[in-house]
């Protein structure tokens, strides 16, 4: 079984856990209070700090209440948070509606999705194999 470490860089961080069994996403908690202008965005801290596992990362991702109920989404979802890195967990949260939105501390803010990824090997070639589908993209299969 996969092990995720999670270490505690401030007293009242909790360590994400899943809401029920056979989910998908972690719930990841804010450790402090902000307030999110309609239009505008934040770096929400976690007081985490975590250890993956060579080959997986950890997707950060919407929780999908915020969204519908308050149009909060992660800005750059679904943020990576690689192997390597040892820094503190931080959601960048955007407001997308039309009134303030305050996140409370202790408020479930997002999910990490841990997910496995293979490292390709990189090769520069001269040329591209043909596909039937070529260099169509943006609308160019129909509606």
């Amino acid at each position: 079984m996969t092990k995720i470490k999670f270490q505690k860089i401030h007293q009242d961080a909790i360590i994400p856990k899943f809401a029920k069994e056979g989910d998908a996403g972690l719930d990841i908690t804010s450790i402090d209070n902000y307030e999110i202008n309609p239009g505008d965005h934040i770096l929400v801290k976690t007081g985490l700090k975590m250890e993956l596992p060579k080959g997986y990362e950890a997707q950060v991702r919407p929780r999908s209440g915020l969204a519908l109920k308050n149009k909060i989404t992660v800005l750059n979802s679904p943020g990576t948070i690689d192997a390597g890195y040892r820094g503190e967990v931080g959601v960048i949260l955007m407001n997308h509606g039309n009134e303030i939105f305050k996140v409370n501390k202790l408020d479930r803010i997002a999910q990490l999705v841990i997910a496995k990824h293979e490292t390709p090997e990189i090769e520069e070639v001269h040329e591209l194999e043909i596909s039937e589908r070529g260099d169509g993209g943006f609308g160019s299969t129909g509606l």
